[in-house]
Order: C-alpha cells, then structure tokens, then sequence
C-alpha cells in the first residue's frame, strides 16, 4: 500500500512562502509601507519628547526630526539631517523692543533673515546645534567697523559701555536628547513592524 504525497497541497505551501519573502515584490511593497507608518509614529513621539526638553521653540525647530525608508534594503531611520529641499517660509516675527537702542536701531542682515525664516521642517541645524552642542561662537567683525579700532576686551568710558563688544557670544552646552529619545521610540517602532509583519505572513497564508 502506498500513500502519495498531494503534489497540490506541496505547490500551493510552496506559493504561500514564497509570497510571504521579501523578494516578493508585493510583500515588499506591503512592508514599505508598515516601516514608513511606525517610523512617523516614532517621529511623533520623538518630536513630543523635544517639545517638552525645549523651552522655547517659537519656530517649531522639533519638527524637523525626518523618518527616511530604505529602498536598497528593508529598514529605515529617524534622524535631524538636513533636508534635501525647503519646505516653505516661516513668518514667525519675535516681539521687538520698540526703543531705538541697541539692535534695534540697525537692519537685519541678509543672512540673519533667511536664517530666521526657514521652516519649521528645515531648522534640523537648531535641533544639531542644542543637541550636540558648539564651540565658542564669535562675529566676525568688518575690518571697517569701528570697533576693529577699539582695544577689545578693556573697560572704561567709551561709547560701547563699560565692556566692549568683543564679539564673543558664549557656547551652547549639548543637551544629547535625541539619542535617547530616538532609541527608545525606534525600538518600540520595531516590535510594532514585528507584530505587523506576523500579521502580514497570516494574511498571506489564509488568503492561500
């Protein structure tokens, strides 16, 4: 007596699995799709996190933090690169002291304006500068300033106040928040696209 081996059954296994690797291009495409949707819901998070280490964020610098797919490979990353392309303009305008002293008695530069009207998607320098921290910061003066003729750093009765305006504006100390913050929400992103998956391979062998 002998038992033959349904070659039906074998083949339609055999489908299933194969639709279920990744070199499908539909499972592919369907796990695409499940890495993009709980990397933003990591970003959220991280973004939540930001808002509430900064105490000041008129600009909404913490939403610059990015989620970017793979595409040569299955995976992705949230980061605080730069973007590749601007994202609009900010009219976010600070409160001026309206006295005619000080700063306010002088234009901003070119530079000071484009830098102060980038988009909330694009001020991943902001989120870099406080998280890593920086060097000391200095302006460089005009070398026809008026105070390139000035002793810099003395005190006494000139007309820049007791302390001249050497230029110097401190540093910024690192806060190092987005490395924590990241890790813990994008190791919950990855039990969630484990579950999602599970779920997906499911799918795949009841529809078979």
């Amino acid at each position: 007596m002998a038992v033959e081996i349904d070659t039906e059954i074998i083949e339609r296994q055999r489908k299933v699995l194969e639709a279920a690797l990744t070199s499908s291009p539909e499972m592919e495409r369907r796990l695409q799709k499940h890495i993009r949707a709980v990397l933003m819901e990591a970003r959220k998070d991280i973004v939540g996190d930001i808002s509430a280490k900064l105490k000041s964020d008129p600009r909404g610098a913490a939403q610059a933090v990015r989620t970017s797919v793979y595409r040569a490979v299955l995976g992705g990353n949230v980061n605080i690169f730069n973007s590749k392309k601007a994202h609009g303009v900010n009219t976010y305008e600070p409160q001026r002291n309206p006295s005619p002293r000080g700063g306010n008695r002088r234009q901003r530069s070119s530079s000071t304006q484009r830098i102060m009207s980038y988009a909330p998607l694009d001020r991943g320098f902001i989120l870099r500068f406080v998280n890593d921290g920086t060097g000391d910061r200095t302006i460089n003066f005009r070398s026809d300033s008026r105070r390139e003729r000035v002793n810099r750093g003395s005190r006494g009765g000139s007309k820049y106040g007791k302390t001249i305006n050497t230029g110097l504006r401190g540093k910024i100390a690192p806060r190092h928040f987005f490395g924590p913050s990241a890790q813990r929400w994008v190791q919950q992103a990855a039990d969630n696209l484990s579950r999602l998956i599970y779920m997906e391979v499911q799918k795949i062998i009841n529809e078979s």
